[in-house]
């Protein structure tokens, strides 16, 4: 089958989509199908085979975060020709509402598409704007697909309709038996935060906050910080005591990851809110490292509530402190967390999931259809009865 995949986020930005989607494409491959993705890209040069660059993308401000994307009549005709020279069995489109390539896709093509929703938000004013966006993108969709309840319930909410629910993926050949970083955890126990540093919402703010009562009952308790971002705002004001148990990483390598997430006597994810599901979690269960989470609904999910991972409430460090402070003393407690994450794991493995996602595929492909540009005009035309400009996309 030849499939076009489209990645509304920037390719060279470490996040969850671009994640799934690199995974997805590869697990494909491994499948024996041809596929192409369509990504923003800052750097051609650096892109898989299978990747194909519609060029560097504007930062947006974009559910609770800054999202690099592409949008506008440039953009638009790159789609167009995209499509035009693939000659796809299936569109894939991911994040149909964010205002960037996938939507585009939509306008611009008709034949099988099929859309996932990865993302939960709740309702504001950009939301009723995205969503009556996403409406008129709609009615080109032949199946759809979300990652998680709390992605379909967003779908549902906000654009109508319904769609089936297969989770992200986790290759875990790539974290199987994985080796801790040199030093780590060594004769100390650990702690290991994986996420955007100086983004609110992954909550590294609140770990930081509970460190000081947890370094209290374990002295000599370190603290891993890895991702992208300046967390030195968040840690100013730990004291010069605690702040030499930290250690700052920044932006790590993919390969790396494995090891970064083997490196904590527990994986710890205080993220406070914006998750649809928890893709980290389930690379930490991979490793064999324990996770405590903050007990929002996507990652009670994931966690199989409570049999997987502990959760604590979500802002609470005092509660976080405890959490962890019990379940480091309980070194029979971590191990059957290990156990169980494993097993929890490989219920999301892509040899799984990618065949779940061919299922919906074939569901929608008609034997010699292929996709092809739209010519109506329609796209063109929404982009200037919508009026999206840049500016508008800001407010």
């Amino acid at each position: 089958m030849r499939i076009g995949i489209v990645c509304p986020y920037s390719w060279d930005v470490p996040g969850g989509v671009s994640a799934h989607v690199a995974d997805l494409a590869e697990a494909l491959i491994q499948m024996g199908h041809f596929v192409s993705v369509l990504a923003p890209a800052e750097f051609d040069e650096l892109l898989p085979d299978y990747v194909v660059s519609t060029g560097k993308p504007r930062a947006v401000k974009y559910n609770g975060s800054v999202a690099r994307l592409s949008f506008g009549p440039i953009a638009a005709r790159k789609v167009s020709k995209w499509i035009e020279e693939g000659e796809f069995d299936v569109l894939h489109v991911h994040e149909p509402l964010a205002p960037s390539l996938s939507v585009l896709a939509c306008w611009a093509a008709k034949g099988p598409i099929v859309a996932t929703w990865h993302s939960s938000m709740e309702k504001s004013r950009m939301m009723l704007t995205l969503s009556k966006l996403a409406q008129t993108a709609m009615e080109k969709v032949s199946a759809r697909i979300a990652v998680s309840e709390a992605a379909r319930a967003t779908l549902i909410k906000h654009v109508g309709g319904d769609a089936v629910v297969i989770p992200n993926g986790v290759d875990l050949a790539s974290f199987d038996n994985s080796k801790p970083m040199f030093g780590w955890p060594g004769a100390n126990l650990s702690l290991v935060f994986l996420g955007r540093g100086d983004e609110p919402r992954k909550g590294l703010s609140v770990l930081v906050d509970a460190y000081p009562e947890i370094r209290r009952s374990y002295p000599g308790l370190r603290l891993l910080i890895a991702g992208p971002g300046e967390p030195e705002k968040v840690l100013r004001n730990l004291s010069p005591s605690d702040r030499v148990g930290v250690t700052v990483l920044g932006m790590i390598a993919p390969q790396d990851k494995a090891s970064v997430l083997a490196s904590g006597t527990i994986y710890v994810a205080p993220n406070t809110g914006g998750e649809s599901f928890g893709i980290v979690l389930l690379e930490a269960m991979a490793t064999g490292t324990p996770v405590v989470a903050s007990d929002l609904e996507a990652f009670e999910r994931v966690l199989d509530h409570g049999k997987a991972g502990i959760t604590f409430e979500n802002e609470n460090p005092d509660d976080l402190a405890k959490v962890i402070c019990d379940l480091l003393g309980d070194a029979s407690k971590r191990a059957e967390l290990c156990h169980q994450g494993k097993l929890r794991a490989a219920e999301f493995d892509w040899s799984v999931v990618a065949k779940r996602i061919v299922d919906v595929y074939e569901s929608v492909r008609v034997p010699g259809v292929k996709v092809e540009p739209d010519l109506t005009g329609q796209m063109i035309g929404r982009l200037g009865r919508g009026r999206i400009t840049p500016e508008s996309r800001n407010d």
